[in-house]
């Protein structure tokens, strides 16, 4: 109890120098109630929603799984350093650090809520999804005048592999997303690039979820007969993906799930409807785009699963493959401009070798990198 209460009194300064993070999550947090009372769509906010689940999937379940990571190496690594390695991963600095890393998590619970009550009021902004045929047309106009989900199922029309592509888009891509945000906010290793990766994680999800979105709405394949009219179009793949209903992971359900509440006018967890441009690659391509900073050949397997996520969202009828497009140039955007705007934050510690005593760099707002 005493260490935990020195850990909270250490987080405080971190939570501190953390000011400008949760100053843009108030900011948009206000600009989202602004826009939702102007355009009478107050009933969409989803603050609520996200209140235990979010601290659930993002906060207690992350945390198990890291001190599991933490426990497993202590054992099966540092052998003869096991001692020290064991003071370095549970001192009370360590802990402060990660303290810090969730309130970030719990006030990005916030910022979620935000998103979701922008984008579930995006509809009522604009009066319907109008840009559904536009980015059709252009998308089999780059892909040789055929819609590109054709070419997918010329060499892939298999429930094996709508199988997998399901449980990879629905499931991995969740837990390799937001598992890469608790790490890179909750461990003292990837200090260095907090502030950098949060700038660019939260400015992708409103330029390309909210602003973007907003502008050019489009409700996505999978909905195109919908909102158009012309069920035919993407009605063979419509029918192929119907062969998933009812699974725990398929794409049709929770299709069926987001038209249900749009209809209802109805606000859920991760409900909203807009395919252009495609959060999933563009917070993917952000991902293989920091991975690369820290190894070229993993950064290479990172952006091959960019262009399988791309791939996927084609395949599974929830984007036009020019959605994947622009989300990847707008990461890559946001990318460069953090590197050159945010500075690097200094590194937090270090794990201390066998002939030294345990020695934690800790860095304090305001002051130069001491040593405790």
């Amino acid at each position: 109890m005493r260490q935990l209460w020195a850990a909270t009194n250490g987080a405080i300064p971190l939570v501190r120098r953390d000011s400008g993070l949760y100053l843009f999550i108030a900011i948009y947090t206000l600009a989202g109630l602004v826009f939702l009372h102007a355009i009478g769509a107050a009933d969409r906010s989803a603050y609520s929603i996200y209140f235990w689940r979010w601290i659930l999937l993002n906060g207690v379940m992350p945390s198990a799984f890291a001190i599991l990571v933490d426990v497993s190496l202590l054992m099966h690594r540092f052998d003869g350093r096991r001692r020290l390695a064991a003071k370095h991963v549970f001192s009370t600095s360590r802990l402060a650090y990660s303290l810090s890393g969730l309130c970030l998590m719990m006030a990005l619970m916030i910022f979620q809520g935000t998103f979701t009550s922008v984008k579930n009021g995006m509809p009522v902004w604009q009066d319907g999804f109008s840009f559904d045929v536009t980015h059709a047309d252009i998308d089999a106009f780059l892909h040789f005048g055929a819609d590109p989900w054709r070419w997918l199922y010329m060499v892939a029309e298999n429930d094996f592999v709508r199988i997998a592509v399901e449980w990879n888009y629905n499931v991995l891509w969740f837990a390799l997303n937001f598992g890469a945000l608790f790490f890179i906010v909750t461990s003292p290793w990837t200090a260095s690039i907090r502030t950098r990766y949060l700038a660019c994680f939260m400015v992708v999800w409103v330029v390309v979820g909210n602003i973007l979105a907003g502008l050019f709405l489009s409700a996505g394949p999978a909905f195109y007969g919908a909102v158009t009219g012309d069920t035919a179009r993407f009605g063979e793949q419509m029918a192929f993906l119907a062969h998933g209903a009812g699974s725990s992971n398929s794409a049709v359900s929770y299709q069926q799930y987001l038209w249900t509440l749009h209809e209802a006018r109805q606000t859920g967890f991760g409900s909203g409807i807009s395919a252009f441009p495609s959060l999933h690659v563009g917070l993917a391509m952000l991902n293989a785009l920091f991975v690369r900073e820290y190894n070229r050949r993993l950064g290479a397997v990172a952006f091959a699963y960019v262009a399988f996520v791309a791939v996927s969202s084609v395949y599974l009828a929830w984007h036009y493959a020019i959605d994947g497009y622009a989300a990847a140039a707008v990461a890559i955007v946001v990318y460069a401009v953090a590197r050159k705007l945010v500075p690097a934050d200094r590194p937090y510690l270090r794990l201390p070798t066998q002939d030294e005593p345990s020695t934690e760099i800790v860095d304090r707002p305001g002051t130069a990198a001491t040593v405790s």
